[in-house]
């Protein structure tokens, strides 16, 4: 008789339809929602302003981005009629309540680059799932 399977992690603490739960997480967990809201955790700033603080973002994925931030409720988006248009995109309580995690995720990312960059450049010696091994400079 097979024995009962344990579940462990944060998923047996969620409720059975957890599809919600892990939809939440993609978006917060989304390399451009991070920077966005650890852009606009200073305060409001404009598109051109945010899309300028982001090294590498598209004008797309940042208009992407901004709309999906906003339908979530985590930034308000304020338009200004004026000439030109003025936009400003601010966070919202929710969305400061995320600043503490994003920045510790982003130290954490900054501290341990160069280790990760190791790894991944071992990894492309010694490919996936094998073991490690010494490689001799004079190998070839």
């Amino acid at each position: 008789m097979a024995s009962a399977r344990q579940i462990s992690g944060p998923c047996q603490a969620w409720p059975e339809d957890s599809a919600f739960i892990r939809e939440v997480l993609d978006r917060i967990g989304d390399k451009w929602t991070m920077l966005v809201v650890s852009t606009l955790s200073a305060g409001s700033l404009r598109y051109s302003d945010v899309q300028a603080s982001i090294p590498g973002i598209s004008q797309r994925m940042l208009t992407q981005t901004l709309k999906h931030l906003e339908r979530d409720g985590l930034i308000t988006r304020t338009a200004y009629a004026e000439v030109p248009p003025r936009v400003e995109y601010e966070l919202t309580d929710l969305g400061r309540s995320l600043k503490d995690a994003v920045m510790a995720m982003a130290g954490w990312a900054a501290a341990h680059h160069s280790e990760i960059a190791g790894n991944r450049a071992a990894s492309d010696v010694t490919g996936i799932g094998r073991g490690r091994v010494a490689v001799s400079a004079s190998a070839g």
